[in-house]
């Protein structure tokens, strides 16, 4: 945390910043960090969530706290650089409301990593009701009038690289180079990975749905066309009655009946999260939010 601190300062030497940064509920040593950097620099401003609550809800809730002209979502573990920053403000003075940092390379991750996160790309961009930057991540910058339109969207299952497109204005795409992790290991597990796909995938689209009602209808056909065959055999005396048959379709006519209700189930359980209208993060304590803007 010390090192990502220093090199953005430094990356950003006479601008005026805020650098705000939020502990999503850390167990290790993060939150003494974060209390010493405040002390030094009343430019580094603290938000301790009260426990975890994902990647995308403390990315909200730093963003949610940014006053700044332009604001830049960038994570701490150095993985991309913050010495690109100045390029994407650059832009955004040139008139770009959102500037996405694109990858061209990927240090330090596995070829499964690589090549599902290629997969996921492809499939977000061919279902998604929306064009997202392929080969992007979080770290982007947004103009003030973009971050207020992507604040007013208040849901729960949040996507905001899709969301950042969705809000439309100008863009544009500066491509770096990402490094490997400076330290620790990363928490976000296959399983997560997984999950926040189908949030992505669920957030902007009504793909799964639309399939699951297409292969209904596919195997109520094939049961119809097998009615006449079934007939046909009987007639012909050549019906060979058999459980392995029966079962077979049973056991496949079922999976798919319940794929499909899970993925029915997957959107409600969505409408049940923005129903409760629950707050979306909650916060434990702040450093450094209770001066003035421009001391």
């Amino acid at each position: 945390m010390r090192a990502f601190c220093e090199r953005t300062v430094a990356a950003l030497e006479g601008v005026p910043i805020e650098l705000v940064l939020v502990d999503d509920g850390s167990s290790d040593g993060t939150a003494a960090i974060l209390e010493e950097l405040a002390a030094a620099d009343r430019r580094i401003r603290v938000v301790t969530l009260s426990r975890n609550f994902g990647h995308q809800t403390a990315l909200t809730a730093g963003l949610e706290h940014a006053t700044g002209d332009a604001v830049v979502m960038i994570d701490a573990d150095l993985q991309d650089p913050p010495e690109l920053i100045p390029d994407l403000v650059d832009c955004w003075r040139k008139g770009s409301d959102v500037v996405v940092a694109v990858r061209e390379q990927r240090e330090g991750e596995t070829r499964l990593k690589l090549l599902t996160a290629a997969w996921f790309y492809r499939l977000l961009g061919r279902v998604a009701q929306i064009e997202v930057e392929q080969n992007a991540g979080d770290f982007r910058l947004l103009s003030r009038r973009a971050l207020d339109a992507l604040l007013a969207m208040p849901e729960r299952n949040r996507y905001i690289r899709g969301m950042t497109a969705w809000v439309g204005f100008t863009h544009a795409s500066v491509p770096y180079m990402r490094a490997a992790r400076h330290a620790g290991d990363t928490k976000f597990s296959f399983v997560k990975m997984l999950r926040f796909s189908f949030d992505a995938v669920a957030s902007f689209s009504y793909v799964p749905l639309q399939m699951a009602t297409l292969v209904g209808f596919a195997c109520a056909g094939i049961a119809f066309l097998g009615i006449p065959v079934a007939i046909g055999f009987r007639i012909a005396g050549e019906f060979v009655p058999g459980i392995a048959t029966v079962v077979i379709a049973v056991l496949l006519l079922g999976g798919i009946q319940l794929m499909a209700i899970g993925v029915i189930g997957e959107y409600l359980a969505r409408v049940y999260d923005e129903v409760k209208r629950r707050p979306l993060y909650l916060v434990r304590s702040k450093l450094n939010f209770d001066r003035h803007e421009g001391e």
